[in-house]
């Protein structure tokens, strides 16, 4: 599994945001369909909400790619 850290400068970012912001998915409504579809997890567990709050500290995983957020 490939792992990225990406930094945030806010207090948290949306679930679909964030995959658009690291690159996992072209538009809005890609991350909408991928994490509707149960194919993200976050911090080890399936989540189906777009709009989870992400804050520093978490992970999100989608295929092969584990993203670690952070404050940086």
């Amino acid at each position: 599994m490939k792992t990225e850290e990406i930094g945030i400068k806010t207090e948290f970012i949306k679930l679909d945001s964030l995959l658009k912001y690291a690159g996992l998915c072209m538009t809005g409504g890609e991350a909408k369909t991928l994490i509707e579809e149960g194919m993200v997890l976050f911090n080890g567990e399936v989540c189906t909400m777009r709009g989870k709050k992400v804050r520093p500290g978490d992970e999100v995983a989608l295929g092969d790619t584990l993203l670690k957020i952070t404050d940086k």
